[in-house]
């Protein structure tokens, strides 16, 4: 196919490399002017979509998602399948979506997980939201990023499926991170910790896959100084999101809003720039002031 690519970040720019390796012919911009081996560059956004049959996005927020899309789907062709890829507020999501409708073109919103080390081997996890025809369209290429795709339903689906799951991986990390730090206060042996939880009702992947204990369980960002697989800041982005949605339905998320509160106070007070499990040298530090 060809294959127009907006936003080559540290996302998107291994996304995009791994379509040109499976032998598509992927036109890239890049507000930065990034490029990618591979990928042809376009001066601007709209030359990176006139001819494509599909457009791939991979965009920082919603107001930036709902200005791109404003650009590029008139010059889009009327067939061509829209699938956007960034983690935004179900509320653009659905507006890009009315965009690209009101022009006959398809459109996908399909967040990822997996991370920048997921978008470089290709086994992403795509959450789908859109059409039956949309989805169809896409998924060859869904294939190629990653390893596995959920149609989820309905325009904006996706990303409520993304908030929502992120939303439990912020609490159950924070929780993770608390019986830790009280382990340790407790003389509790942290890996004596991690045996009993990882095969008992506490077990989840912040303990069993992802553990914030240095040297325990399996390879983490814990043993790398905490250098982010998923930064702080990313987390707190989505929780933002999981909360702004919430609002928007009157649904009663308190445990979302206080894991809201307790990355913010985290980001601003140093922990920008570090994995989100950094929360447990975190709270040891702060101790009951929490």
């Amino acid at each position: 196919m060809k294959i127009g690519f907006i936003g080559l970040g540290n996302m998107g720019a291994p996304m995009a490399k791994n379509l040109v390796a499976a032998g598509h012919d992927v036109i890239g911009f890049d507000v930065a002017g990034v490029t990618v081996d591979g990928v042809e560059p376009a001066g601007r956004a709209v030359d990176a979509v006139k001819s494509a049959e599909a457009v791939v996005t991979m965009l920082p927020n919603g107001a930036i998602l709902r200005s791109v899309y404003e650009e590029i789907v008139p010059a889009a062709v009327e067939g061509a399948v829209l699938i956007d890829c960034s983690t935004v507020d179900v509320e653009s999501a659905r507006a890009a979506h009315k965009l690209a409708a009101d022009t006959k073109k398809l459109s996908v919103d399909a967040p990822v997980s997996g991370g920048i080390g997921g978008a470089a081997a290709g086994t992403l996890t795509f959450m789908a939201g859109g059409q039956d025809d949309a989805f169809l369209m896409a998924k060859p290429l869904f294939d190629v990023m990653g390893q596995k795709t959920v149609h989820c339903g309905k325009a904006g689906a996706g990303q409520a499926a993304k908030i929502c799951n992120n939303m439990i991986l912020g609490i159950s990390m924070i929780g993770v991170c608390e019986s830790f730090a009280l382990a340790d206060k407790l003389e509790l042996d942290r890996q004596k910790l991690f045996d009993v939880v990882s095969t008992s009702s506490g077990s989840c992947w912040s303990v069993n896959t992802y553990c914030p204990a240095p040297g325990v369980g399996p390879a983490s960002p814990a043993d790398n100084d905490y250098k982010p697989g998923f930064a702080a800041e990313l987390m707190l982005k989505d929780l933002l999101l999981s909360q702004q949605a919430a609002e928007n339905v009157d649904a009663a998320t308190p445990m979302g809003a206080l894991a809201s509160a307790l990355y913010q106070a985290f980001v601003d007070g140093g922990g920008r720039g570090k994995d989100f499990s950094a929360m447990l040298p975190h709270l040891m530090n702060a101790g009951h002031k929490q």
